[in-house]
C-alpha cells in the first residue's frame, strides 16, 4: 500500500529498517517542494533536447551559440573555491553501498565520489540505503562488518573529500509521487542529501559538494544554479554554499562550458571530461549520419580527434574563468594471475596520466583504490603545485571542425563481439542491481553499456562495413550475437541475463535509438 506522507504526496516503495530515518515527514516535504517548483521545466528541458536532435538529424551539426557570444567574450570568474576542494589531484568514484564507501574514503584519494548515477542501479533498497551511508558518515558512525568474512571497516582519520553525484535530469524515481507525478531521480538525490548532511558538512570543515551529470545545455545548468538557490534559500543558507563539478559528458554541452560556467558561477568550481558518456553522446546525437560513422571503441582514445579536442578546450575554458578542469577516467582494475598483464594496464594508466597532467588537467579520475598510488605519483611528479589553474592555453583555437573530428580506426567483428559480451553482461549487472561491474579487467558503469548498444545501432543502421569486406547487417549482429550468447548463458546463465539480452537485442534492432538504456531497464527493477 502507498504511504500518504502529506497531502498529494506518495511514498510507494516500503520503509523499512534505517529508512525512517531518511524518508521523513520534512526531508519528503522539502524533496516535493523542489519537485513542485522545478519539475515543470525539468521536462520542457528534456523536450527541448528532442528537439534539438530533430535538427540535428535533418542536418544541423552542434557549434558555438551565437545567442550567447557576448559571455564568451567577457571577462569574469566563478565564485572563490572552498579550501578542500583546492587540490582534486586523485578522485576516486564509486556507488553508495556502504563498505565500498569506507574503502574509498579511506584509499589515499583527494576526493570520492558517491555516485547514485551511473556506478549505481537506481533500485529503492539502493538509493535509501545509500542516503543512510552518507548521512552515516557525516555522524560519525560509519563502519560495517562484512557478513561473510567477519571483516571490520571503519573510517580512517583523514577521509577524502565527499562529493556526491545525484541521478541526471532524465530519471525518474517511481517510488516517490507528488502531485501524481514521479519526482525526478535528481531531485530526490540532492534533496535528501542536502536535507539531512549539509549542516554536519559545514560544521566539520568542508560543505554539501556535488557532481552534475549528463547536461546537454547552460539551460540546464541555469535549472540546477535555481534548484540549489531555492535549497539553500530553503534550508536558511547563503547563495554559493553549495558546489558543483560538471560533467561535460555530451556533445552539445562541451560547445556551451563558458556558458554553463556562468550559470552555476556563484556554485561551481569546476569541469570534468566525462569521456565514456563524450562518446555515447557522440554516437547518440551524431550516430544517424554516415559521417560520423565511429570506429571500434577501443580506438577512440583521448588525446586525438574529437576527444584530444574537447579536453584541451575545457582546460582553456576553465583556467580562463578560475575554475579547475578535472580529467577523465582510469577504468582499470589489478588483474589477478597475470603480473604481466598487470604491469600493462597500469602502464597505460601512467601514460593516460601523464598526458592528462602535462596538458593542464588539474586531477584525474579512478575507479579502483589501486590506482589511487599510480595516478598520485604521476600528478605529483608533474604538477608539483595543488592546481594548475595558471595553465591557460592562451592562444590555442579549438574549431568546431576540430571538435567533431572522427578517430581514424576500423570496424571489426572483434569490437562487435566485444560490445555485445559488455553490453550484455553489464546490462545484466544492472537489473541484479550492481551499477559498478567489473568486466574483462575494466570497471564498467552504464555509460560503457551505452557505447555498445548504440555503436551496434549505428552499425546496423547504416550498414558499416568491417575491415574484413563484410557489412554489419541485422542478420550477422544476430549470428554473433547467438554465438556470444551461448558462452554467456554457460558461464553467467540466469533469467537476468535473458532479460539483459532481449532488451540489449531490441534496441540494437529498434528502428529508433532511444534515448537511454536506464530508462527501459528501471521499469525491470525494484
Amino acid at each position: 500500500m502507498p504511504l500518504d506522507i502529506a497531502a498529494n504526496v506518495q511514498i510507494l516503495g516500503p520503509i523499512e529498517g534505517r529508512a525512517v530515518e531518511i524518508l521523513t515527514p520534512e526531508a519528503v516535504a522539502f524533496v516535493a517542494d523542489l519537485h513542485r517548483r522545478f519539475d515543470g521545466r525539468r521536462r520542457e528541458l528534456l523536450a527541448a533536447r528532442q528537439a534539438r536532435q530533430a535538427r540535428f538529424d535533418a542536418g544541423e551539426l552542434p557549434d558555438f551559440l551565437a545567442q550567447t557570444s557576448h559571455v564568451r567574450a567577457a571577462d569574469w570568474r566563478v565564485a572563490p573555491i572552498p579550501a578542500d576542494l583546492l587540490d582534486r589531484r586523485v578522485e576516486i568514484t564509486g556507488p553508495v553501498d556502504r563498505k565500498m564507501i569506507i574503502n574509498a574514503l579511506n584509499c589515499g584519494a583527494k576526493v570520492f565520489m558517491a555516485d547514485f548515477e551511473d556506478a549505481t542501479a537506481p533500485t529503492w533498497a539502493n538509493v535509501v540505503e545509500g542516503q543512510v551511508n552518507l548521512k552515516d558518515r557525516w555522524n560519525g558512525v560509519l563502519d560495517h562488518v562484512d557478513p561473510k568474512s567477519g571483516k571490520a571497516y571503519a573510517l580512517g582519520a583523514n577521509p577524502a573529500v565527499l562529493k556526491v553525484r545525484p541521478r541526471g535530469w532524465h530519471l525518474p524515481e517511481r517510488h516517490l509521487e507528488v502531485d501524481g507525478a514521479p519526482v525526478a531521480g535528481a531531485l530526490f538525490d540532492f534533496g535528501l542529501y542536502v536535507f539531512h548532511n549539509v549542516r554536519a558538512a559545514i560544521e566539520q570543515g568542508s560543505g554539501p559538494y556535488f557532481y552534475l551529470p549528463k547536461l546537454e545545455s547552460h539551460l540546464e545548468a541555469r535549472l540546477w544554479n535555481e534548484v540549489f538557490v531555492r535549497a539553500q534559500e530553503a534550508l536558511g543558507l547563503p547563495v554559493g554554499t553549495f558546489k558543483a563539478t560538471v560533467l561535460i559528458e555530451t556533445i552539445p554541452a562541451a560547445f556551451e562550458m563558458d556558458e554553463i560556467l556562468f550559470e552555476l558561477k556563484d556554485h561551481i568550481v569546476g569541469l570534468n571530461c566525462g569521456r565514456w558518456d563524450y562518446i555515447f553522446s557522440f554516437i547518440k546525437r551524431l550516430g544517424r549520419t554516415p559521417a560520423f560513422l565511429t570506429p571500434d571503441r577501443s580506438a577512440m582514445v583521448m588525446g586525438k580527434a574529437f576527444l584530444g579536442a574537447y579536453s584541451l578546450k575545457l582546460i582553456q575554458t576553465c583556467h580562463r574563468r578560475g575554475a579547475f578542469a578535472m580529467g577523465g577516467m582510469a577504468a582499470q582494475i589489478p588483474i589477478k594471475g597475470d603480473e604481466a598483464a598487470n604491469l600493462a594496464a597500469f602502464a597505460k594508466v601512467r601514460a593516460d596520466k601523464e598526458r592528462e597532467a602535462g596538458a593542464g588537467h588539474d586531477g584525474t579520475w579512478v575507479a579502483h583504490p589501486d590506482l589511487v598510488p599510480v595516478a598520485m605519483e604521476v600528478f605529483n611528479r608533474l604538477m608539483p603545485t595543488p592546481n594548475q589553474l595558471d595553465k591557460t592555453l592562451e592562444g590555442l583555437e579549438i574549431t568546431q571542425a576540430q571538435m567533431l573530428e572522427l578517430h581514424d580506426g576500423a570496424r571489426t567483428e572483434t569490437g562487435a563481439r566485444e560490445a555485445i559480451r559488455v553490453g550484455v553482461r553489464y546490462t545484466q549487472a544492472w537489473l541484479e542491481g550492481r551499477g559498478a561491474a567489473p568486466l574483462y579487467n575494466l570497471m564498467e558503469d552504464a555509460a560503457t553499456a551505452e557505447i555498445c548498444r548504440t555503436q551496434l545501432w549505428q552499425w546496423v543502421r547504416l550498414a558499416a562495413e568491417l575491415d574484413d569486406g563484410r557489412v554489419l547487417t541485422s542478420e550477422l549482429f544476430i549470428s554473433l550475437f547467438t554465438q556470444e550468447m551461448g558462452d554467456l548463458r554457460r558461464e553467467f546463465g540466469s533469467p537476468r541475463l535473458e532479460e539483459a539480452a532481449h532488451l540489449f537485442t531490441r534496441m540494437v534492432l529498434s528502428d529508433t535509438l532511444e534515448e537511454f538504456l536506464t530508462l527501459p531497464a528501471y521499469e525491470l527493477i525494484g
